[in-house]
């Protein structure tokens, strides 16, 4: 059944390489769990309510990836705009949470419209080729500096912005020795090297007496309190036009972004650098934002952890299935859920960064007017802290670059129209 599902043998997979794939895809975004409806409560939502809401968005978006679009990608609420929306929307803008939400749903609605009309597949599709290989470094980078942050190997400064953390604290020396542990096992070929680091950081922890044990299990809260609590109309006052309109403009980079980039680290782009069942892919990203917006819960998008799953072999929609149902089980486990450290899995995202940075190499340095933008986009997207930031400056330089160079030919007028929506964005929203 499984294999006529996903096509296991014709991905070169199998049940228990996939099942691996989905734990350490879950493992290294279990965070979210708990910090979304931290995150969320400063809006003033229900803290319990929002955890479960969190749990079962994650769950039905990436059940929805898995089976329909057949993709190892899975999807949760997205780090960044649940910040803009409690802080922001919420905090900075005056509105309630409910019509955070309905606006959330209408961008949602937006997302669905240009999915089922192939426009956003043909913005994807319009990425040009060195940019590709760049986004999939720039999430590199991306999982790098928020792994060093887990890690407590990097911290924020008044005077550099960033600086070294303290090499005393016993989870930050536990962090790098999970990192060298995972590297060295994989050098040695050995089976589930990521899951076996994250694992080992988890009990030394709890043997050292650094994360307490809280419980195996617990019953999970009610989500009424958050469940169909929208406000559509007041999402569609005049005020909320620019909200929706970020929101919309960050889901359609920021996912098509870890679409493109953790895809084509694991091989599954085709010979012309495009996403096969793209438009399902997209559709499904789409339909997971809505959802989460009726039950209770900030916009939905496609995971850069994934890449983690990827790492360890995953290629088919079972990995998504897989960690749909571990979110699922969370709603009960969610003791057992919490033990796992953000320090345990920063060496899981320190070394899937090593794996995707190496789409550096790919891009034609010979040419400037393909390597420049494509360092742009890399790095921008750490230092900004937002992949759909790098793709904006991606896109933007990209096309001034090869207008100045004189190589008008070379732009297509898709990414100059691309380039054009981004500058009025910065310029207007």
């Amino acid at each position: 059944m499984l294999e006529r599902l996903f096509g296991l043998s014709a991905h070169g997979t199998n049940v228990r390489t996939e099942v691996m794939a989905g734990a350490t895809t879950f493992l290294t975004m279990a965070y979210i769990i708990f910090v979304n409806p931290d995150i969320l409560a400063a809006a003033g939502m229900p803290k319990d309510a929002v955890f479960v809401a969190t749990c079962l968005a994650a769950a039905l978006g990436s059940a929805i990836m898995g089976f329909y679009a057949n993709y190892p990608i899975a999807l949760a609420p997205a780090m960044g705009l649940n910040a803009y929306f409690a802080f922001t929307v919420v905090g900075s803008l005056g509105f309630t949470w409910q019509t955070a939400l309905g606006a959330v749903f209408l961008s949602g609605l937006l997302f669905i419209f240009v999915s089922l009309f192939r426009l956003r597949e043909a913005v994807v599709n319009a990425i040009p080729r060195s940019l590709k290989f760049s986004i999939s470094a720039g999430i590199g980078l991306f999982l790098a500096i928020i792994g060093l942050k887990n890690a407590g190997l990097i911290a924020a400064h008044p005077a550099t912005l960033l600086t070294l953390g303290d090499l005393h604290q016993p989870g930050t020396l536990l962090a790098i020795a999970g990192f060298m542990l995972i590297v060295a096992l994989e050098q040695r070929r050995t089976p589930g090297a990521i899951i076996i680091g994250v694992l080992a950081v988890t009990v030394a922890s709890m043997l050292l007496g650094l994360t307490p044990y809280n419980g195996l299990v617990a019953m999970p809260p009610s989500i009424a309190p958050t469940f169909l609590q929208m406000d559509i109309a007041g999402a569609l006052h005049a005020g909320l036009l620019t909200v929706v309109m970020t929101f919309f403009l960050v889901e359609l980079f920021d996912a098509s972004g870890t679409l493109v980039g953790v895809c084509h680290r694991a091989g599954l782009l085709d010979a012309d650098g495009r996403l096969p069942r793209l438009k399902r892919a997209l559709l499904a990203d789409s339909t997971a934002i809505t959802a989460g917006a009726l039950l209770g819960t900030s916009s939905t998008t496609a995971y850069i952890e994934s890449a983690a799953g990827t790492a360890v072999g995953g290629r088919t929609g079972l990995t998504a299935v897989v960690v749909a149902l571990l979110f699922l089980a969370a709603l009960v486990f969610a003791p057992l859920a919490g033990v796992v450290p953000a320090y345990a899995t920063a060496p899981a995202l320190c070394y899937v960064a090593v794996l995707m940075i190496r789409g550096l190499a790919e891009i034609d340095w010979n040419d400037l007017t393909e390597a420049g933008p494509a360092v742009v986009t890399a790095i921008t997207m750490p230092f900004t802290f937002s992949i759909a930031h790098g793709i904006a400056f991606g896109f933007v330089s990209y096309a001034a670059i090869k207008l100045l160079a004189g190589r008008r030919r070379d732009l297509s007028p898709m990414v100059a129209a691309i380039a054009v929506v981004f500058v009025l964005k910065f310029a207007f929203l």
